[in-house]
């Protein structure tokens, strides 16, 4: 089943957990709704590719009132491809989010127990990684593109729950919208690292084009890293959007041909919340 359902013109929610979760806010913006121009025309939410800082704001804000979530609420990173995850708790609320360089440097996931915190990463074909414990109400995100996704950072996120007495088998996963199979073409120093990382499994993420040339599977490769880090096949749910397919809802770095604006995703629980 299809994880994300179009809310508004401006995002995507992860349907399912909203409704099972209440008072949980998860999803994953479109380009659409915003005010920026041009290539980043128009809900372009990432301060570092060159828009207007004033436009960037006013989309961010947009998001923030349609997902009644102050900015002030909000968590966002300066994010470098690697594995580091931030831990946040309610001292941390805002940075990052009004102005990129009061960003967390040098970060590709966030996690938290605290409410009124907005986690949000920022991406353009990469993966968005979503986590949650029922139990405790821990919540995580988590970007991974194709050197996070290599190095980890899917069992990065799972060793954090584990750090703080969560089992993997506890855990909730959506793998959000990021470019597809069909869309993604590596070299061999890109699949020679995949095999390194993933010697044993029976089905490949990858299909050889020609010499040098491999289509490669990122959404496949984070679910298989997931399992191996001892997630439940049965709790890992995977979106069949894909950012350069669908032009209509996303930005592409690929397609665009760099020259494009950012999504976002997000996860967070509202204070009112009563479970």
């Amino acid at each position: 089943m299809e994880p994300f359902k179009l809310t508004h013109n401006q995002y995507f929610s992860i349907n399912d957990w909203e409704t099972r979760f209440p008072g949980l806010i998860a999803g994953f913006t479109t380009k659409n709704g915003g005010k920026s121009t041009n290539a980043f025309s128009s809900l372009n939410v990432g301060f570092h590719v060159h828009d207007s800082t004033e436009k960037v704001y006013e989309n961010r804000q947009i998001l923030a009132n349609l997902l009644d979530m102050p900015l002030t609420n909000w968590v966002g990173a300066e994010q470098t491809h690697y594995i580091h995850i931030q831990p946040i708790t309610k001292a941390e609320k805002g940075k990052g989010a009004s102005r990129y360089d009061q960003s967390f440097k040098q970060t590709d996931g966030f996690f938290t127990f605290d409410k009124n915190i907005l986690l949000t990463l920022c991406f353009a074909d990469c993966v968005p990684l979503y986590f949650i414990h029922p139990k405790s109400k821990a919540i995580a995100i988590a970007h991974a593109g194709w050197k996070g996704t290599i190095q980890g950072i899917g069992r990065e996120m799972v060793q954090q729950f584990n750090k703080n007495g969560i089992h993997a088998t506890e855990l909730l996963v959506v793998i959000g919208p990021s470019i597809c199979e069909k869309c993604y073409v590596v070299d061999d120093n890109v699949i020679d690292l995949v095999r390194n990382n993933l010697a044993d499994v029976e089905k490949k993420p990858y299909t050889f084009i020609k010499e040098h040339e491999y289509l490669l599977d990122l959404k496949e490769l984070n679910r298989q890293i997931l399992l191996h880090s001892g997630v439940l096949k049965e709790n890992i749910v995977k979106t069949q959007f894909c950012t350069s397919c669908h032009q209509e809802y996303f930005y592409s770095h690929r397609r665009d041909r760099g020259n494009t604006g950012r999504m976002m995703s997000f996860i967070g629980w509202k204070e009112e919340e009563s479970v």
